[in-house]
């Protein structure tokens, strides 16, 4: 792992970009001693630069937190491949006919997260021998619940979880859901226009934590209340400090 550029924010958080291998990360970190890691992942291809991720990223770090993201292969400005670029024409255009899509986010997702799980556990493997980290518990929060529940069954490292309910998850991951044991915090919009709810509440039904909590507040997509941040901060606190 190689930094490649620091600035000192002014809310106190230290915001390094760094380098591994093919793989272009962010991390947030607030003061010298070590501290629990949050892997914090956008939804489906989005930028590690989103500024509803930085905006997270950097309130979490100032609680405590080394906080981490990556453009895993085909998201952000990494290369995508030519059938990546297909299925995405067919999406844009399933959705201006109003035509069903599930199939086409089935094809479009489901290999992006089989991609993406790899170099987000070698990513892990990196900052865990970091000293301002120093091995860990290590949380997961974001956006992008199919990684993360893949990620939760894979990677033994991950103590807790915080997942947004507002993308596409594909059948193998509603499997997985089962598997999924670790404390588990659930956030759902619940008038989303683009993920049923009852989908949102079938996969929260499925997820197999003895301990899981269903925040759910209305409004759509992007609008999720500013104190679910605060909620979720408190929610980490007492599964990794």
């Amino acid at each position: 792992m190689r930094f490649t550029d620091e600035q000192r924010l002014d809310d106190g958080v230290l915001e390094r970009e760094f380098i591994l291998g093919e793989i272009p990360g962010t991390l947030w970190t607030f003061g010298a001693g070590p501290a629990p890691l949050v892997l914090m992942a956008h939804n489906n291809g989005l930028p590690k630069a989103d500024p509803r991720l930085v905006a997270r990223a950097r309130y979490t770090a100032a609680r405590g937190y080394a906080v981490a993201t990556i453009d895993a292969a085909g998201c952000g400005e990494r290369p995508r491949s030519a059938a990546d670029e297909r299925v995405r024409a067919d999406l844009r255009r399933a959705l201006q006919a109003g035509e069903p899509v599930d199939e086409i986010f089935e094809a479009l997702i489901g290999p992006m997260v089989e991609s993406a799980v790899p170099e987000w556990r070698t990513t892990l493997d990196a900052l865990l021998e970091l000293p301002e980290i120093g091995g860990g518990p290590v949380g997961y929060s974001g956006g992008w619940a199919a990684l993360g529940i893949r990620l939760a069954v894979a990677e033994p490292r991950i103590a807790a979880a915080t997942f947004f309910a507002g993308g596409y998850v594909p059948r193998a991951q509603r499997e997985e859901a089962r598997q999924v044991t670790i404390p588990l915090l659930f956030l759902l919009q619940w008038d989303d226009e683009g993920n049923p709810r009852q989908r949102a509440l079938d996969l929260f039904d499925a997820f197999g934590s003895e301990e899981k909590t269903l925040h759910a507040n209305p409004g759509g997509h992007t609008g999720t209340p500013w104190f679910e941040l605060e909620d979720g901060c408190r929610f980490l606190d007492r599964h990794l400090k």
